[in-house]
């Protein structure tokens, strides 16, 4: 069970290790572009290259999709960012239960957004949980761990990419402990948990009160999606590419612009900018964007 591309490496190796995938189930098409066409997800994409039978119930908790469910008979349902909460009645199924693969090492930032919300927080480790799960939110036993170490720099985009190839690992190595009868349960201590809600467009909202560190993790955290942005004589200008930098300006204020990127004031230490993007335009390095927008030492944002 899963959705988008971060459940493909997984869902590969499932393939490649040579299991009986009776089933995939993933969220039903959904409008996609300027056109609006339906487009599949990329699990479903995946799943029908290998011929494997692909699921898309609007509502997974709904008695006629969960009967759907049983009388496929599945040993074990593997999930990975499937987009549904499983309701107790398909935990039930598998004989060997639902084990999720969660981009976090849990109980820190259960929820949606985990590999964002660890950015932002400015974590220097994130990695992979796989866990037994129960009707909680992510709150089931863990089962194997494995810790990646998060770039000073790197975005969430990147931090995705490396966090799919750890999770089919992880996973790999979950189920041949699986097989082998050693893997060991264990409990979450729900003191220590934390949560990472699904992101919305304006959690991207710049605040240049804070300070310069905490505004690079935000920048990189929410790239690509949704983005980090500011205003420019009342347009939504987006930045990227950020980098904090000692001294002083007042806060929310372009104290330098030149080839080398845009230098704003915080609370806290400076903001080097190395790209940006107006609506409707293309992202542009610094250089090129000056050369279409000057901006002035003194020109306030926000």
């Amino acid at each position: 069970m899963g959705t988008p591309d971060f459940a493909l490496a997984t869902l590969q190796g499932l393939i490649d290790a040579g299991l009986h995938l009776v089933g995939a189930y993933t969220q039903p098409d959904r409008p996609k572009g300027r056109g609006k066409q339906l487009a599949p997800p990329p699990v479903k994409i995946l799943a029908d290259k290998h011929g494997i039978p692909v699921f898309q119930p609007a509502k997974l908790r709904r008695p006629e999709a969960v009967e759907e469910l049983r009388a496929l008979a599945p040993d074990l349902i593997v999930v990975v960012a499937y987009g549904q909460i499983l309701p107790q009645s398909v935990l039930d199924i598998p004989r060997y239960g639902c084990i999720n693969v969660h981009a976090s090492l849990l109980p820190r930032h259960r929820g949606a957004a985990p590999i964002n919300k660890a950015i932002v927080d400015g974590d220097q480790e994130t990695g992979i949980t796989t866990m037994l799960m129960d009707a909680g939110l992510d709150t089931g036993d863990m089962l194997v761990k494995r810790t990646l170490a998060i770039g000073p720099d790197e975005t969430a985009g990147e931090l995705h990419d490396r966090l799919a190839a750890l999770g089919r690992e992880t996973m790999e190595e979950t189920l041949r402990l699986l097989c082998e009868g050693s893997l060991r349960p264990e409990k979450q201590d729900d003191a220590l948990s934390t949560y990472a809600p699904m992101l919305k467009k304006e959690d991207g909202s710049i605040d240049w009160t804070r300070s310069a560190q905490d505004l690079h993790n935000q920048v990189r955290g929410l790239d690509p999606w949704p983005g980090a942005y500011t205003l420019l004589d009342g347009e939504v200008l987006r930045l990227a590419q950020t980098r904090p930098e000692p001294g002083s300006g007042t806060p929310g204020t372009v104290m330098a612009a030149d080839g080398t990127g845009v230098l704003i004031g915080c609370g806290t230490g400076l903001l080097r900018v190395g790209a940006l993007q107006l609506p409707g335009r293309k992202r542009l390095p610094a250089a090129d964007f000056l050369r279409g927008t000057p901006l002035s030492a003194g020109t306030k944002l926000g």
